[in-house]
């Protein structure tokens, strides 16, 4: 007999909820935690005489029955001992409840989740127990089992008198009445905020102004809506006091009134079978530690979010025989009512392109989007039931939309998805189509693209957020699988696509150029084979395997089978090292991408102030759209950046040859030296055109001093510079770091050989290059101290020193004498410091 032992991480906001309520405002009854004296316990009543005829009931996962301003939930015993999930969402809130820095605060907002079980205990109570599925032992005839069910207890996180028994006179079965209503009106942190209420900045319940809407109850769930309101945080400021700073409060305590929804979700009875993670495939994950898996220690565990889809009883022959079957519940993501209508087909076609990757995983028609229905058509259906998923438009500035799901930690089966789609995010979409596509595309050379364009960047966007909510992560990786030359091939890209992924963040073919003459079709992202893979991995049964631990061997070869063809290839978006995995990047090769991509801005560039013109306004969407140009080369350069002291990772099990980490050659970090010095500190006029900035009033002077800055911060600190040092160590041939510094000193300083003039830009760079060398020979510099990196950087001073004394006689222009000799002072006074 197997069974699992859960290990909880206590809450103590659960745990001693009735500390958490306001003073006037506790609960009554055992609910609130506290003991009540043996004199002032009730025994449970006849039922009749607690549900009375006064009650207006309702029959679903609860028996709801509402009298007066009492709500009592009667709870069957087949229920008992059940997993049930909580989910708290926001209804409806205002603008002051939003956290304006972050996406939070709008209507479908999920503010807290928990497990809990309903059991009996002694003396005529009901318990809630809160669950924790983060550590487990499943093997009950091990004496590890034993010692973790010793060990470790789930806590009662609430109490209940059990008011009155019913047994039915058909199943016999019984079942007990709690008074639900001083949980429902108060604050209790199991049904409500929880843990999010410092997110928003809310403390202090204030119950007067408090209420419950309605509660109603279905066949799997309860839902239970109310209106709560609490104190808003004003923050404090800082001021001087003595020359001392304090905190100073900035006002009274403002009121925060919120619609809540909380709904209860009976889980299933019996778990989907897990599948374990692999780092190869990309899959968001429940982790939990494995007390069995290792025999002489403990595991962690990953197994990987999805949704259960599983044959028709009748299609299972046809399914092992590898004939496409419907699921026999397929995954439906309703369209939020309150969506703009011109937009909603266009939601449903992101979400309905994923079928075609669930065909690989043996299912048919497996996702559905559709829109909700109206209160005539189904008066029960709820954007709030956790049942439903759905894609909820938010009126909101955040220029971005998410693909959050709700996950039953017990298998990672996702239960349901709320998709964020925040209105603004046509205005992103707009700005990178723009930047990336005008000088290709004709329809995207204005500032507001027609229904047909908008419409075809929001079924993108759409196709990429239900990809997260199926489980997927980003796949940084997948776009460097593709060769630049490639992008450029209009037959090619347009029958393949820019990316074998729509999980990238490949955004748009800005290497295709104008006499390409490449279609929408060959710069846009769309589901692709590394795609439909990831859900063959993920959703593809395996029959024959009874449990997660004998389904590795085979998910292991799935993946070796596949690892020849780079296409497949996943690359996560936390590797700092490898060049391969970068957001916003195409091609596999970012120096020649990026030269592509620059000629393409230096067209838009030659155009802005016609395409940017909208009649009646002034010059806001010009500036704007200058600053998206210049911002779409700052990325250029981090793709180019991150190949110098670079290297790959290629995570492998021991049956895959080769090496896990090999380092970027030395070739390459040289061809991304030689952009840098082309594209970046060579002054790249052409981005300050005083026909923009002009209408603008932007300075030239900042827009590269920004540019070149962040290419020298990226170039020179310590976590690259260690990098490279350690690679020198592995392989004598690599770009070193004492080769990083002779480029710099001749690319940043090459007038001291010309013997030109140095421009106000160029003395900025080789002013900021200087001092990034000076901080390094300073012994305080965390993470250089003590390594070689110091005694470089002394010598590439001494060198260019020698190189600015060298130049200084032959040199007239008045500026660029006085800034050598200050840069020479500067040097002197590093070099003169002492350890």
């Amino acid at each position: 007999m197997n069974k699992i032992i859960l290990l909880t991480l206590f809450s103590l906001g659960i745990c001693i909820a009735a500390s958490a309520q306001q003073e006037g405002n506790k609960p009554t009854g055992s609910a609130t935690g506290q003991a009540i004296p043996p004199s002032a316990k009730a025994a449970p009543k006849p039922y009749k005489d607690v549900i009375t005829a006064k009650a207006k009931t309702t029959v679903g996962l609860f028996t709801v029955h509402k009298i007066d301003d009492k709500i009592y939930f009667e709870i069957a015993d087949s229920i008992l001992n059940r997993d049930i999930l909580i989910v708290s969402r926001l209804a409806k809130a205002g603008a002051d409840t939003r956290n304006t820095s972050a996406m939070t605060g709008y209507a479908g907002d999920v503010l807290n989740q928990s497990v809990i079980r309903f059991e009996k205990g002694p003396n005529n109570k009901l318990f809630i127990r809160e669950l924790s599925y983060s550590e487990r032992s499943k093997d009950s005839t091990q004496a590890m089992f034993k010692a973790v069910s010793n060990s470790n207890i789930q806590p009662i996180a609430l109490a209940f008198d059990v008011k009155a028994y019913k047994k039915d006179t058909v199943t016999r079965q019984q079942a007990s009445v709690i008074d639900m209503t001083d949980i429902i009106n108060g604050d209790n942190d199991l049904f409500f905020f929880g843990s999010s209420k410092g997110k928003f900045g809310i403390s202090a319940y204030q119950a007067d102004k408090s209420y419950l809407l309605d509660v109603s109850t279905y066949a799997i769930n309860t839902e239970i809506k109310t209106v709560k309101t609490y104190s808003k945080n004003m923050g404090n400021a800082m001021q001087s006091v003595n020359g001392v700073a304090a905190p100073v409060t900035q006002g009274s305590p403002k009121p925060v009134t919120v619609e809540l929804n909380t709904s209860i979700v009976l889980l299933p009875k019996i778990p989907m079978q897990a599948r374990y993670a692999d780092d190869r495939v990309g899959y968001f994950t429940f982790d939990y530690t494995d007390f069995d898996a290792n025999p002489q220690g403990i595991k962690r565990q990953s197994v990987i979010e999805r949704w259960r889809l599983e044959p028709r009883d009748a299609d299972l022959a046809k399914y092992k025989k590898g004939e496409l079957v419907e699921p026999k519940k397929p995954i439906v993501i309703y369209i939020d009512p309150e969506t703009p209508a011109k937009w909603v087909p266009y939601l449903i076609q992101g979400i309905n392109d994923w079928n075609v990757a669930f065909e690989s995983a043996g299912f048919k028609n497996a996702i559905v989007g559709k829109m909700a229905p109206t209160p005539q058509e189904d008066p029960t259906w709820s954007l709030d039931d956790a049942r439903h998923s759905a894609l909820v438009y938010k009126p909101s500035s955040v220029a971005n939309a998410s693909g959050p799901h709700i996950t039953d930690p017990r298998s990672g089966e996702v239960i349901e998805t709320h998709i964020n789609w925040y209105h603004n995010i046509m205005k992103l979409v707009h700005d990178w189509y723009f930047v990336q596509a005008a000088a290709v595309d004709p329809k995207a050379r204005k500032m507001q693209f027609d229904d047909e364009l908008m419409g075809s960047l929001i079924r993108f966007v759409s196709s990429h957020e239900v990809g997260h909510t199926l489980g997927l992560l980003h796949n940084y990786g997948s776009s460097s699988t593709t060769p630049v030359e490639k992008l450029r091939d209009k037959a090619w890209v347009e029958a393949n696509g820019h990316t074998p992924s729509i999980m990238d963040y490949a955004r748009f073919n800005y290497v295709a150029q104008p006499e390409d003459h490449i279609s929408e079709k060959g710069m846009f992202p769309r589901i692709g084979v590394y795609d439909k893979w990831a859900i063959e991995w993920g959703y593809k049964l395996i029959p024959d395997s009874k449990n997660a631990d004998e389904e590795i061997p085979v998910l292991n070869q799935w993946i070796i089978a596949k690892a020849a063809d780079k296409r497949y290839w996943f690359g996560n978006e936390s590797n700092a090292e490898d060049p391969r995995m970068q957001s916003e990047d195409i091609g596999d090769n970012a120096m020649k991408a990026s030269d592509y991509g620059i000629k393409n801005l230096k067209r838009i560039t030659a155009h802005l102030k016609e395409w940017t013109r909208k009649d009646n306004e002034g010059y806001d969407e010009l500036q704007n759209m200058h600053e998206q140009i210049y911002s779409q080369l700052g990325r250029y350069v981090g793709h180019v950046v991150k190949n110098i002291g670079g290297r790959y990772e290629n995570i492998k099990t021991v049956e895959q040859p080769g090496p896990v980490y090999t380092l970027v050659p030395a070739a390459i970090q040289r061809d991304a030296m030689d952009f840098l010095s082309r594209q970046v500190f060579t002054t790249p006029l052409w981005l300050v055109d005083n026909k923009i900035l002009a209408y603008t009033g932007s300075s030239p002077v900042e827009i590269i001093g920004s540019l070149q800055e962040g290419a020298l911060t990226r170039l020179i600190n310590s976590t690259r510079i260690n990098r490279m040092l350690a690679a020198e160590a592995i392989e004598p041939a690599t770009y070193k770091v004492s080769d990083l510094f002779n480029d710099l000193n001749t690319i940043i300083w090459s007038e001291l050989v010309t013997r030109q003039p140095i421009s106000i830009y160029r003395r900025n760079l080789q002013r900021s290059y200087l001092d990034k060398l000076c901080a390094i020979v300073k012994p305080a510099v965390a993470g250089v101290k003590g390594s070689d990196v110091n005694s470089i950087a002394k010598a590439a001073l001494i060198k260019l020193r020698l190189k600015i004394k060298a130049a200084l006689p032959s040199v007239r222009d008045t500026m660029t004498r006085d800034h050598l000799n200050d840069m020479l002072g500067k040097i002197e006074v590093a070099l003169s410091v002492k350890a």
